[in-house]
């Protein structure tokens, strides 16, 4: 994978973006509760602020990345990286990966930042904590730099916020500039065996059609979920392998031009959870050669 070096302007093809109407999660503030409408407020300001957005960039390719892959890099292997595409930082990404640990989005784009990935990093998050209390939004802050965005609510009633939110993640990916992160699963999967899937939720389909986003399939094996733990072995490299395996980006064929509906949504869903899974098959293969 290669990328360009140059970094697009926040505004950078905004136009296009604003032409769709979109729901915007501010406009469910009934739903929301002050500190979480503020919390979006804020974030959401940091990309419209050139000033702001060029911080985070720094701060999240600078800092961030540096000290995850300096916690990592003596048990992570990649492979496949050689069929990424060339990224044009002026557009934006969508990286679907399974998700066994908290940390899988982090080590995954750790690597492409550290390799000249340009792209401010989202990664939708739930908003319990994160987007409730205050702690969260500082945890947001100095952990991520504000990568986690924007958050997702899982309580029923607020079903309609959820909506918004892929509103908003579509947003930003028509918008350029971004590397967005999801888990088709839509929540870790604790299951003993690491190959085997929990079902694709349709809000990743709705978000792949509704975006037109190019579409990177990745599969990730080997982290934990125990921080201090994690970062130890990495030094005393006794730790599990970290498999990091990059597929090409998904062929959706002609499903993206077909009329929305939940189905079609599922089916697009399932098209890259089966893109996640067969790298998964791979990496299962590289872990047995390497036993």
């Amino acid at each position: 994978m290669t990328t360009q070096d140059s970094v697009p302007p926040a505004s950078a093809d905004a136009s296009r973006g604003r032409s769709i109407k979109e729901r915007d999660i501010l406009d469910f503030g009934d739903q929301l509760t002050p500190i979480e409408r503020w919390q979006i407020q804020f974030v959401r300001r940091s990309f419209e602020r050139l000033g702001a957005d060029r911080a985070i960039r720094t701060l999240q390719r600078h800092v961030g990345a540096n000290w995850i892959e300096y916690s990592i890099r003596n048990l992570r292997h990649v492979h496949g990286l050689e069929r990424m595409p060339q990224l044009d930082p002026s557009k934006s990404y969508l990286c679907v990966s399974n998700h066994r640990s908290f940390f899988d989005l982090y080590v995954i784009t750790a690597y492409l930042v550290k390799r000249g990935m340009p792209h401010r990093l989202v990664f939708p998050v739930r908003s319990k904590f994160f987007y409730d209390t205050k702690l969260g939004f500082a945890v947001n802050g100095l952990m991520s730099f504000y990568a986690m965005y924007p958050p997702v609510f899982r309580e029923r009633q607020r079903a309609a916020l959820n909506l918004a939110s892929l509103d908003e993640v579509v947003r930003l990916l028509r918008r350029g500039g971004s590397f967005v992160g999801i888990h088709p699963e839509g929540q870790r999967n604790k299951g003993d065996d690491p190959y085997e899937l929990l079902p694709a939720q349709s809000g990743v389909g709705r978000v792949i059609q509704a975006s037109k986003a190019t579409v990177l399939p990745v599969f990730i094996n080997g982290l934990g979920n125990d921080i201090v733990k994690q970062v130890s072995s990495n030094f005393t490299r006794t730790g599990n392998d970290v498999n990091v395996v990059f597929g090409a980006p998904v062929d959706f064929g002609d499903l993206l031009d077909r009329a929305p509906s939940p189905r079609l949504h599922r089916e697009i869903s399932e098209r890259a959870m089966s893109a996640i899974r067969d790298l998964g098959e791979e990496e299962r293969a590289l872990r047995a050669a390497h036993a």
